[in-house]
């Protein structure tokens, strides 16, 4: 679409208040940063709604750019930017690309325009600019001495490779998600009739298919098999992420299997992160269907060894847990 002005048009989302649904979630034997007195005692306000929650907002949007295609092709890649506490509203952004072009940046803002997350979207195989985490990814400096993560390796595979996975409609989906898809549904800030068993029949694919943020809970809910764990107790949250499908949609009680690869390491003056890519085979046919790029973050200052440890490893202190 070819425009006049300086600033080209956007979709825009109405505001919403997603929910929070993982107060009683825990890993490692703890509660996580979204338990209220968890998020507290590292000096937030409140547990913070996970990261791809404001996914959904973004699916009708991007479904009226580019139709099913984006439910069987489309890639979202973001940088969560500010956390959100349930009550807080959101709005999410979609720049209109240029006629014919596959590939757009994103956004969400809070109801007084503090930004939520920036990113981008595409679908298709591209050719595509890098996405938001491929470009994030390629400005990563080598990290000093890690410690949290000093035992873990770029290149390192999943212990449980290939992990198999599914997600019915009532299944609860464990401690690490500690709900259903059903109870999601209850709460999704963009209900959609494909997404239920009832409606699923008359979608493009006649069947249920599993909603774009619900694919994170169906990638988490059997994370601990792949053995990435650092030094602990320590609290981690969700950096940023990049859901693409290859050959979509994922659909609701089908089976799945997952390989998981480190394909980076990195530090930040507060955090040490993992990023790790998961792809997503289906279980009959092993075919690729899409993949996970995951930045998950540990909080250096959760950590209570964390100084002892730096320091055995020779690590210089300065500004590492400001």
């Amino acid at each position: 679409m070819a425009t006049p002005f300086a600033n080209r048009p956007s979709l825009c989302g109405p505001l919403r208040q997603p929910r929070q649904m993982l107060a009683e979630q825990t890993y490692d034997g703890h509660k996580s940063i979204h338990d209220d007195a968890m998020a507290a005692d590292l000096g937030l306000r409140a547990g913070p709604i996970e990261g791809p929650t404001h996914f959904s907002q973004f699916d009708p949007l991007l479904a009226q750019l580019w139709g099913t295609a984006w439910f069987e092709t489309g890639c979202i890649s973001a940088h969560y930017q500010t956390m959100v506490v349930e009550g807080e509203q959101v709005r999410a952004f979609v720049g209109l690309p240029e006629d014919g072009a596959s590939f757009t940046r994103i956004w969400a803002e809070k109801a007084d325009g503090t930004p939520v997350l920036t990113g981008t979207a595409s679908v298709g195989a591209g050719p595509h600019p890098p996405s938001e985490i491929t470009q994030r990814i390629a400005k990563l400096r080598p990290p000093q001495q890690l410690v949290i993560t000093r035992d873990l390796r770029v290149g390192q595979q999943g212990a449980g490779n290939p992990e198999p996975v599914r997600m019915a409609h009532g299944q609860h989906m464990g401690p690490h998600y500690p709900f259903s898809l059903a109870d999601k549904l209850q709460a999704i800030t963009e209900p959609c009739a494909w997404y239920t068993p009832e409606g699923g029949t008359n979608s493009p694919w006649g069947r249920a298919i599993i909603p774009r943020e619900m694919v994170s809970v169906l990638l988490g809910s059997s994370m601990d098999a792949a053995g990435f764990r650092g030094q602990g107790p320590a609290v981690g949250l969700y950096a940023g992420q990049e859901i693409k499908l290859v050959a979509g949609p994922l659909f609701v009680d089908h089976p799945y299997l997952l390989e998981r690869e480190i394909i980076a390491l990195s530090e930040s003056a507060r955090t040490e992160s993992v990023w790790v890519r998961t792809r997503i085979l289906d279980g009959e046919t092993r075919q690729l269907v899409g993949e996970m790029i995951l930045n998950s973050a540990t909080l250096k200052a959760s950590y209570a060894r964390y100084e002892e440890d730096a320091r055995m490893l020779g690590k210089a202190l300065e500004g590492a847990k400001a």
